[in-house]
């Protein structure tokens, strides 16, 4: 439903969403699903990109307050050395999976730039196995 009406509201954008069942102790709940984690990238921002220099920057925050989690971003920069966003995810945390999740959805880049967490590490190297 959340994807159906972002891409509605902006035709073109991507969105992806990933749920896992919810357990009760050992038991899995019937008919409930919980958010793993949401992929996003707007249209604008992926045309955009087009313009920008072939080099994408990932990196992840994390968040405080009533909700937690992870906000994971990809960037890039244009010729005049502006920042522009290109496609984000809320997650639980930095791992391989979500790492994975993310960069899978990203289009193609020439390069990337990262933290080098160990997390994102492992995800890229996913890609020769996929």
């Amino acid at each position: 439903m959340v994807a159906l009406v972002m891409v509605q509201k902006m035709s073109g954008s991507i969105v992806q969403i990933e749920t896992r069942p919810l357990y009760n102790g050992n038991e899995e709940v019937h008919g409930v699903k919980i958010l793993y984690c949401i992929f996003w990238s707007f249209n604008p921002c992926t045309r955009a990109f087009r313009h920008c220099k072939p080099l994408v920057q990932v990196d992840g925050t994390h968040l405080y307050g009533k909700y937690k989690g992870t906000l994971l971003v990809a960037v890039a920069q244009d010729g005049n050395q502006n920042i522009m966003p290109i496609a984000f995810a809320l997650v639980e945390g930095e791992t391989a999976d979500v790492w994975h999740f993310f960069l899978k959805n990203l289009k193609d880049g020439v390069g990337m730039i990262s933290d080098r967490h160990e997390s994102i590490r492992v995800a890229v190297n996913r890609f020769g196995g996929d």
